[in-house]
């Protein structure tokens, strides 16, 4: 008999995850207008201070790790739930660039510990026959929190709702997700006893060469889902930006469907290889949007939109392949470390795709970003299939 998925307690923690990212995705396009209109500042300085948040989150990540591994998880990731959605009602109650800085530090460091123990819980209460398919319907709430969240608060903002009242909506939306977090229900695990001093405490080592694929894969993507809607703006194209994150999550769930299913059938490192090809494309697509606009209107608005959709389908093809991969490569003792190693690396270019992003777009313009993008990406698939995907196959543990 098929081993059951879809138990309370899966289902509750689909619906945690898919709350916390939708209070996540509301504000990502939002903050850079809410920087610029509130405190004046340039660019460079936005993408400075978003970046800010990405890297508090990967600071804290690899530290939980070891504390997801080491300790009862759930108390941990109630705590983590409970914080970030707090410094929502800080956000309405910040006056000064100061505090908000401070603010987007600490609710990193609350992002980064939340997500770990989700994916690392997830995995705990599913059969690991079907673990590529359940991360992949994890992974796809992040997706439909991706299509509704980004437009939602763009729509918000353009509808001239006050910053305070986006942020509380942020508030209700992540608070009704920690009820549901609440209602997960964790095996229990004894604590886990370790040398005192071991860099593999926090790092899975044998993750770290697909971790350096993962992480210039990711540099494009934080600076897509940071600045497509000034870039949208920049070259004169006058249309509803945040439909883009829509077709993006649309590609990610059709995707992720196969994907999931395909990756448990052992076709890991093809997965992600295939997914390569369509990332490439796209974001090279994206970067000739500034030239075929001066073209024609109505091409520059089909490729715009086909953009979104080729990317969602490339990383929902590729997420669920990476994640069981990196779980993959370490024991059960360390399934938390090599959730944090994972979304750590993801995180670091993130980071470095929202600072670089800025600064790129104000020595030159938005093009430039996503066209260095396409060529990292080029380089991590080169990365990829030469070095990580045999070293993946010499060092697997299951």
């Amino acid at each position: 008999m098929e081993d059951k998925l879809a138990t309370r307690s899966f289902v509750c923690i689909l619906a945690a995850n898919f709350l916390l990212y939708f209070g996540f995705w509301l504000l990502v396009p939002v903050l850079p207008f809410y920087l610029k209109e509130t405190f004046s500042c340039g660019e460079a300085a936005i993408g400075t201070i978003l970046s800010c948040y990405t890297v508090s989150a990967l600071c804290a990540r690899p530290f939980m790790g070891y504390l997801y591994d080491g300790f009862a998880r759930k108390p941990i990731y109630i705590a983590a739930y409970f914080f970030f959605t707090a410094i929502f009602l800080g956000y309405a109650l910040a006056g000064l660039l100061a505090a908000f800085v401070m603010l987007r530090v600490l609710h990193g460091i609350a992002f980064g510990t939340v997500t770990v123990g989700g994916n690392t819980l997830v995995i705990d209460i599913t059969p690991s026959s079907r673990r590529g398919e359940a991360l992949g319907y994890y992974g796809l709430t992040n997706n439909i929190a991706m299509s509704i969240g980004p437009m939602t608060g763009l729509f918000l903002h353009d509808s001239h709702l006050e910053y305070e009242h986006i942020f509380s909506i942020g508030l209700l939306t992540c608070a009704l997700g920690f009820v549901c977090a609440l209602c997960v229900k964790a095996p229990r695990k004894a604590p886990v006893r370790r040398p005192p001093v071991s860099l593999d405490r926090f790092i899975l080592l044998k993750g770290i060469p697909a971790g350096i694929a993962l992480l210039l894969l990711s540099i494009p993507y934080g600076a897509t889902t940071n600045y497509v809607a000034m870039y949208a703006r920049e070259i004169g194209l006058d249309v509803p930006t945040g439909f883009f994150f829509t077709l993006m999550a649309i590609g990610m769930g059709v995707s992720r469907i196969f994907a999931g299913k395909y990756v448990d059938r052992g076709y890991i490192t093809q997965t992600i290889s295939y997914g390569f090809y369509v990332v490439i494309a796209a974001f090279f697509l994206l970067s000739c949007c500034s030239r075929i606009v001066a073209c024609s209107h109505a091409w520059c608005t089909f490729s715009f939109y086909l953009v979104p959709f080729m990317l969602g389908v490339g990383f929902g093809v590729m997420f669920p392949a990476y994640n069981t991969l990196y779980v993959n490569l370490a024991p059960n003792n360390q399934r938390g470390t090599a959730t944090s190693t994972y979304l750590t690396s993801w995180d670091i270019g993130i980071g470095l795709g929202i600072s670089s992003g800025g600064y790129i777009a104000e020595r030159f313009a938005f093009d430039a970003v996503y066209l260095f993008g396409s060529i990292l990406c080029v380089a991590s698939m080169m990365y990829f299939n030469l070095y990580v995907s045999p070293h993946f196959h010499r060092n697997k543990v299951r």
